[in-house]
């Protein structure tokens, strides 16, 4: 027996409570992967080995637990072996399980190493891009203002009612009207706008009803102009006259039966607009469809019974969620939600050909193949996103404590070896 065999177990026992202690060490760290030294014994031409050597380092890919977070950019892969992928300033791409992640000053969500995560960007229309993948940005800047271009609504007209005692219809009298309703609007500025709608039951017509419009309390012509444009800063008189907006006339079953537009303006039997609403604060004109589908005419108490419209102001970002597809939706002061991006994943045929580059990440190698790239969910591979967890790391400390003892005893008995084979020497030397 030989010095090389006792030697070269004394280093891969070394080597092995390397491993040991680096994941013993690593058992809180989020997204880490433990590794397992694996051996293989050495020969050269005779039948005796000359000892072993590590062959390689083995890492264990499996899933460690999840863990709850509180943070939104927090995230954990669920149900497959994906990677999320990242990439530096300077674009070399690397790939890691550790879903701890934070914006920084330019709205980049990075990781501890100043990493940022990619994925696919909104184009212009405020769907998914697709293509190559890009660092995600949160953005910070308002969102735009949206003028309200339609309105839908759907009430019930009291078909108990009588034609009211005023003839010539006044907003600021009851009498004029048999019921009305208001909804905020809005224009290209973002600034809120009060577009009140009336209906006077019309003598002349059987199961008819006038409709008349005000914005902001002025009451608007035929062709759904304000009277007074611009409008003057006072408030609206107290007497002011409009024209009829449209005309409903309803069937015998209560039901709808058409809409007609005074304007002139061409649109649906269910639909009237009014045009050019001038503000006078520098806004445009605002031109809107109003459609009241499903408006009925029952003798039961006047209603409103669902009241919509498309508009808002503008709006800062508040929050933002992540949902399982990767998919980030910000929600804005002005209560509208955007579509900010969408995270991907990235999984590879050999995951242990990665190479690791320390900081809980890792890079592709021509023994991993090239990554396979998705959206979460969309392959059986790549898992899905878990908002708000963490993936714990896959260090079992009760074996690898286990383990531990092993490695230990492996040492020693291997260093015992070198001893025995020390005192066989000596006794040669001795010899006389």
């Amino acid at each position: 027996m030989g010095f090389a065999q006792g030697v070269s177990g004394l280093t891969a026992a070394a080597s092995n409570l390397d491993v040991i202690g680096n994941n013993i060490s690593n058992s809180g760290t989020i997204g880490f992967k433990s590794g397992t030294a694996q051996f293989s014994d050495v020969y050269a031409g005779s039948a005796i080995g000359l000892g072993t050597e590590v062959s390689t380092i083995s890492q264990n890919f499996n899933a460690g637990s999840i863990q709850t977070s509180s943070k939104p950019l927090d995230m954990a892969i669920v149900g497959g072996d994906g990677f999320f992928r990242t990439t530096s300033a300077s674009g070399e791409i690397s790939f890691t399980r550790n879903g701890q992640f934070n914006a920084d000053k330019e709205g980049f969500i990075v990781n501890a190493g100043g990493s940022r995560l990619t994925g696919f960007a909104v184009d212009a229309t405020g769907g998914i891009s697709g293509g190559a993948p890009k660092a995600l940005v949160i953005p910070t800047a308002a969102i735009a203002p949206n003028p309200t271009s339609t309105v839908t609504a759907q009430f019930n007209i009291d078909s108990r009612s009588v034609t009211p005692t005023v003839t010539a219809f006044d907003a600021n009298n009851s009498n004029s009207y048999n019921y009305a309703n208001s909804l905020t609007v809005f224009d290209s500025l973002g600034n809120s706008h009060e577009l009140s709608t009336f209906f006077a039951k019309d003598a002349n017509v059987e199961n008819g009803w006038n409709v008349y419009v005000t914005a902001d309390g002025y009451p608007l012509n035929s062709a759904g102009e304000i009277n007074s444009t611009p409008p003057p800063p006072s408030p609206p008189p107290a007497t002011a006259n409009s024209e009829v907006s449209a005309t409903l006339v309803f069937n015998t079953n209560g039901t709808l039966k058409s809409v007609t537009p005074t304007g002139g303006a061409v649109s649906p039997t269910s639909t009237f607009n009014i045009t050019g609403l001038d503000f006078g604060n520098g806004a445009a004109a605002l031109t809107t469809d109003i459609t009241i589908a499903g408006t009925t005419q029952f003798g039961t108490t006047n209603d409103v019974k669902a009241l919509t419209q498309n508009g808002f102001t503008s709006g800062q970002l508040t929050s933002f969620a992540i949902g399982v597809d990767g998919k980030i939706q910000g929600k804005y002061s002005n209560e509208q939600t955007k579509l900010l991006g969408q995270v991907v994943v990235s999984s590879f045929a050999n995951p242990n050909g990665l190479i690791s580059k320390g900081g809980n990440s890792w890079s592709q190698s021509p023994s991993s193949g090239q990554p396979l790239t998705v959206v979460p969910g969309a392959g059986t591979k790549s898992g899905s996103i878990s908002s708000g967890s963490l993936e714990g790391s896959n260090v079992d400390l009760t074996s690898e404590l286990v383990n531990l003892v092993i490695a230990q005893r492996t040492y020693q008995a291997n260093a015992q070896t070198v001893k025995t084979q020390d005192q066989v020497l000596q006794t040669l030397i001795n010899i006389r």
